[in-house]
């Protein structure tokens, strides 16, 4: 079985040993990092199979390192604030985190949480958690959505979405028409594992939108009190 690799930064090094004692009591590789550039750095050489980020640390806090290793590599990361602010926690989900916790944390539940986020991208549980068939497409008025190959392809250009966009644009798209709830899609795309709340679907919701609008294509719409539905007018 293959040890997890997990590149923890923060400027703390107390909080770095706490979770180091956790970490080898679940057989989980940690990889330290004390600001985000050495963050970047050993992203490239270590490829962690995740991140913990904490926000607030010197020379590059956590929201801009997380925005850089983004622009090359779709790793996961959970992110730390000891602010426990609204808008820290969704800047950081805007950012392309998969989730966070807010300091003072429990190391238990950080294993927790690295554990769920960890089997939510493992490829066999996406694609069951999407379809369980290879060769499902979906075609709509200049969208095509190929299951199998993981691709979006709007008016004849191909589109990239992180894994998770994915899930939820399948999820919804087999079922047009159809409206559901923030909860509902948080059990149905995410798992009832995830620690996260109804916020976390806004914000991905939004990034799958806008992809989509820069391609001349709107299809997700927003039922006011409710959530959301996918609708191609013909």
């Amino acid at each position: 079985m293959k040890l997890l690799k997990v590149l923890v930064v923060d400027d703390d090094p107390n909080v770095r040993e706490i979770i180091r004692i956790y970490f080898e009591q679940h057989q989980i590789e940690m990889i330290e990092a004390q600001d985000g550039i050495e963050a970047i750095e050993l992203t490239e050489t270590m490829s962690p199979d995740l991140i913990v980020m904490d926000v607030m640390m010197p020379r590059m806090d956590g929201l801009e390192a997380s925005r850089e290793i983004h622009k090359k590599y779709d790793i996961p990361i959970i992110m730390l604030t000891a602010k426990g602010e609204e808008f820290d926690r969704v800047l950081g989900l805007e950012l392309g985190a998969d989730d966070y916790m807010t300091k003072p944390f429990s190391p238990r539940e950080l294993v927790a949480r690295i554990k769920a986020v960890f089997r939510r991208i493992q490829p066999k549980q996406q694609l069951s958690a999407i379809e369980d068939n290879t060769n499902m497409v979906y075609e709509f008025a200049g969208l095509i959505i190929h299951v199998g190959r993981r691709e979006v392809i709007v008016h004849g250009d191909k589109i990239k979405f992180r894994p998770k966009e994915f899930e939820l644009l399948v999820h919804l798209a087999k079922s047009p028409g159809n409206v559901y709830t923030r909860e509902q899609l948080l059990e149905q795309v995410w798992g009832y594992d995830f620690m996260g709340d109804a916020r976390t679907v806004d914000v991905h919701v939004k990034k799958v939108r806008q992809k989509l609008c820069n391609f001349g294509h709107e299809c997700i719409q927003t039922i006011w009190g409710i959530g959301y539905k996918f609708e191609v007018e013909s």
